[in-house]
């Protein structure tokens, strides 16, 4: 049964998932035989743990769908994040998350979490003394049961089976089959350990993911109809991700790579790669039928701030960078470089930046590019490109990735004046950097190389011992 309650006449206990620690479990029901359904009056309490847990987590499930597995089900949970503990309403589609009531803001309680759908009709968690922490906000709308549906939809009905509140109506990083988003919509996930944010955002002329970094926001990822179309809404189909204009007639789509239904869209929470998901029944997982961005450095966060991502998808940390620009350091404060007397721009060949929509100036040159980001403080580089003669200015070092040189693209990092004389001057640091991404690269391949080469000798001595011990 998975914790779904039985709702006969006055249970006292519904199991639950236990993870780490005994949890007291406590049910009120005012209902004979319910079904699916949860009525006005259900209370159901999780104890908390005294002490915190580092991945603590218990579960208890309220309700699931009847359907094929993987079905969906609703759960109150109590999780150990950041020292405390969290207290939410989650769906999940087999052991995948796809909605969570805290997924922007945390419920924080001690002692007990406690789900309640109270008799005026508002579906509420509460903490210690009937502290509220969330809630639908559906009193005296004459709500009378919560039901979760075969799409997922956690819903709140009446008596005529209107809905009143919706899962639906409050997307978290996860869009699910049969879903629709309408323009200005967005999903939303954060990094763990970071002070950035990912978005994938429907806008009236394109689909794009943002990465967002303190005041600043870039795309890194854009699909835009043809024709300049307006789009007025999308939805998740079995085949792929559809595109209606405000007509709705479906003007493009974004297809899926298998013949297997889609089930899924999730912006991925480490990555913030965009994805459409099938499940295998031969894996008995989900898989990617699409995903936004196939390249590793392609990706906003691929490596840490003021590092390089190189041809072997691997991360050249530039130490110099590390320590003179405060651009780099995660939660550091921005220092003050500002004017042609307290910076200067570190120029480094070879590399470009993944984030787009930044702010730009077209016809300039290097140099004005260069003196734009000196007297900006938000600045802290800038990509110049020589065929274009066009400058971004960025307020972040991230998503810098390795290119092909020769290309007309130059990316300057703000540093403090005297940095380069300080360090051998410009040519000696160029070619520092330069060969440090080479080494790193270099020296990937060499192990490569050498572990082949150690293979086959192994496998060569073990034929001959072979050969010796038959004609022995």
């Amino acid at each position: 049964m998975h914790g779904e309650p039985t709702c006969r006449k006055n249970p006292s206990l519904c199991s639950v998932f236990l993870f780490g620690f005994i949890i007291v479990l406590s049910l009120s029901f005012h209902h004979g035989y319910c079904k699916s359904d949860i009525y006005n009056g259900y209370r159901l309490t999780l104890a908390v743990p005294v002490e915190y847990s580092v991945g603590f987590i218990g579960r208890a499930f309220l309700m699931e769908t009847n359907q094929m597995a993987p079905n969906f089900k609703a759960a109150l949970s109590v999780e150990a994040v950041n020292g405390k503990f969290s207290c939410s309403l989650e769906v999940f589609l087999g052991d995948v998350k796809v909605w969570n009531s805290g997924h922007y803001s945390q419920f924080y309680v001690s002692e007990k979490c406690v789900l309640e759908l109270t008799q005026d009709g508002d579906l509420q968690l509460k903490g210690p003394k009937n502290r509220v922490g969330w809630r639908s906000g559906t009193s005296r709308q004459g709500v009378e049961r919560l039901q979760i549906l075969k799409t997922g939809n956690l819903v709140l009905l009446d008596a005529l089976n209107f809905i009143k509140w919706q899962s639906f109506n409050f997307p978290t990083n996860v869009m699910l089959w049969g879903q629709s988003l309408n323009v200005a919509t967005r999903l939303t996930s954060f990094p763990t350990n970071s002070t950035e944010i990912y978005t994938f955002e429907i806008q009236h002329d394109k689909l794009a993911l943002y990465l967002y970094s303190g005041n600043s926001n870039y795309s890194y990822w854009e699909f835009k109809p043809s024709k300049n179309r307006n789009i007025t809404y999308i939805v998740l189909g079995s085949k792929g991700l559809e595109i209606y204009s405000e007509k709705a007639k479906k003007m493009a789509q974004i297809f899926s790579s298998q013949l297997d239904p889609l089930r899924f869209l999730a912006l991925g929470n480490k990555t913030g790669n965009l994805g459409l998901y099938y499940y295998s029944e031969d894996e008995h997982s989900f898989k990617a039928a699409f995903q936004a961005i196939n390249n590793t450095c392609d990706l906003p966060l691929a490596c840490k701030p003021c590092a390089i991502c190189t041809f072997s998808n691997t991360c050249s940390s530039i130490h110099l960078l590390d320590k003179v620009n405060s651009g780099c350091g995660e939660g550091a404060p921005r220092e003050v470089l500002r004017g042609r007397e307290k910076a200067e721009m570190l120029e480094l060949h070879g590399v470009t930046s993944v984030l787009k929509n930044a702010q730009k100036r077209v016809n300039v040159s290097k140099d004005l590019c260069s003196d734009l980001c000196i007297d900006d403080c938000e600045c802290v580089a800038a990509l110049y490109s020589s065929d274009s003669a066009e400058c971004r200015l960025y307020g972040v070092v991230i998503g810098v990735k390795q290119i092909e040189r020769g290309n007309g693209l130059s990316y300057m990092v703000k540093v403090p004046k005297g940095t380069w004389t300080s360090h051998g001057g410009k040519p000696d640091l160029q070619k520092w950097v330069i060969i440090l991404v080479g080494v790193v690269d270099g020296l990937i391949i060499l192990l490569l190389f050498g572990g082949l080469a150690y293979y086959l000798v192994q496998r060569r001595r073990k034929k001959l011992m072979a050969t010796d011990n038959t004609t022995s």
